[in-house]
């Protein structure tokens, strides 16, 4: 998993429960990388299973709505950095539409050992689409407030309905319906 991901993460418990709290996830959760991460880094994606984990134990959120808000705070992030894959499409059925064919293709380009989750998407009319979330990393609710982060941007009103496709999370489907 790329390096920008944890430290976004820290960056976000920094932000929300203090640099403590941070030190106190490296300093017990016992990672490989000691938890020093650079943006550009790879790592093991068990490493911000094992923060998330321990960050919901220490401050009682379940693990599902961590992910939620992180992938709302790292949305941010993507808005500020990659601003162009978000004006090249007119709304968020397009954006969610582009993001295997062409956004994860040019995340590729910048980080060719990234591993993607998949993302395939389904419009069924003007005002629904599926979008079918499969990862071996399980991060489903990561993906839901990805998606929810897409609609405020593109300011749309769209209901999210969510799905485990598997039991232990590796495919999800979201229905996605415009009002």
């Amino acid at each position: 998993m790329k390096g920008i991901v944890f430290t976004e993460f820290l960056n976000l418990v920094e932000e929300k429960f203090g640099y403590e709290m941070v030190d106190q996830l490296i300093e017990e959760s016992d990672l490989a990388s000691g938890g020093v991460y650079t943006a550009i880094g790879t790592y093991d994606h068990a490493e911000i299973v094992k923060l998330v984990t321990l960050l919901s134990e220490k401050v009682n959120i379940p693990v599902p709505d961590l992910l939620q808000v992180f992938a709302h705070y790292f949305s941010n992030y993507m808005v500020a950095n990659y601003e162009p894959f978000f004006e090249k499409a007119s709304d968020t059925f397009d954006f969610l539409s582009s993001i295997h064919d062409y956004i994860h293709v040019e995340v590729k380009k910048l980080y060719p050992d990234a591993e993607l989750p998949h993302f395939a998407a389904t419009k069924l009319s003007e005002s629904e689409l599926e979008l079918i979330y499969t990862s071996q990393r399980k991060m489903g609710h990561f993906a839901l407030g990805l998606i929810e982060s897409s609609i405020a941007y593109y300011k749309e009103e769209i209901a999210i309905d969510m799905e485990n496709l598997e039991e232990d999370g590796s495919r999800v489907r979201f229905h996605l319906q415009k009002s």
